[in-house]
């Protein structure tokens, strides 16, 4: 139960309180749960889905952007801001670390979260009934999952910072064992049509993640956030693609 707290609490805000003592492992072994609770943000964007599905598809699409929004804290958001001011150009790996830590926001930062926040608002907009509560609970999932991937399959970029332990501590079991979740889901909720989206979701968000590691060495904090925002919207396009 610790470290499923551990995974709502860095992925949500909502109160969680741990009581007991919180060791480097549980961090590590805490990614086990980040799908799970990719679900249970899910589970709680489809309820926003249903309580408003009598409204207009635009309003309802935009009420439930603002609903993952408040869960979540725009953390990933704002990782996305910072991995697009860091990357634009040609910075040296040093140079984009240091503007990525910059509580600052830049014009590509900017340009970075209008633009998503854009794409999923147009897609939720798009979907029929019966795919959009699939397509929500999916995407939330997957987006999850590849922040384990992500610390599962890289080194941590600087020396110290939030997701050092999730990073450095990240193991086989735990990413075996979220992943089969992951796909399972995928296939209970779409059966083939799932394992197809997740396979077409996938090729794109590795490739993201590998052209991250290859700039600055790594993965951060800010990048793992840039990625879920990332793999989220690439199954909400996938979906759309293949539905």
């Amino acid at each position: 139960m610790k470290r499923f707290l551990i995974a709502l609490q860095f992925l949500t805000v909502l109160p969680v309180r741990i009581k007991s003592k919180v060791e480097k492992n549980d961090f590590g072994a805490s990614l086990l749960y980040f799908p799970l609770v990719g679900l249970l943000i899910g589970l709680l964007l489809v309820l926003g889905a249903f309580i408003f599905s009598s409204f207009p598809s635009l309003i309802k699409a935009a009420i439930i952007l603002i609903i993952s929004i408040i869960i979540t804290g725009g953390i990933h958001l704002d990782g996305l801001a910072d991995t697009c001011d860091g990357f634009y150009g040609h910075n040296p790996k040093e140079k984009i670390l240091d503007i990525m830590r910059d509580s600052r926001i830049g014009t590509m930062g900017v340009a970075g979260v209008v633009s998503i926040l854009l794409l999923k608002f147009s897609l939720i907009a798009s979907f029929p009934e019966g795919l959009l509560w699939k397509t929500l609970l999916l995407s939330a999932v997957f987006s999850r999952w590849a922040q384990v991937m992500a610390c599962f399959s890289s080194s941590y970029a600087r020396r110290e910072g939030k997701a050092k332990y999730f990073i450095e501590l990240a193991a086989k079991k735990e990413f075996l064992l979220s992943s089969l979740f992951t796909l399972a889901l995928f296939g209970v909720f779409m059966k083939l049509n799932g394992l197809i989206l997740f396979v077409v979701s996938l090729l794109p968000t590795f490739l993201f993640m590998q052209y991250m590691k290859k700039r600055i060495g790594g993965m951060t904090g800010d990048t793992i956030g840039a990625l879920s925002e990332f793999a989220e919207v690439t199954v909400l396009l996938s979906a759309f693609l293949i539905r």
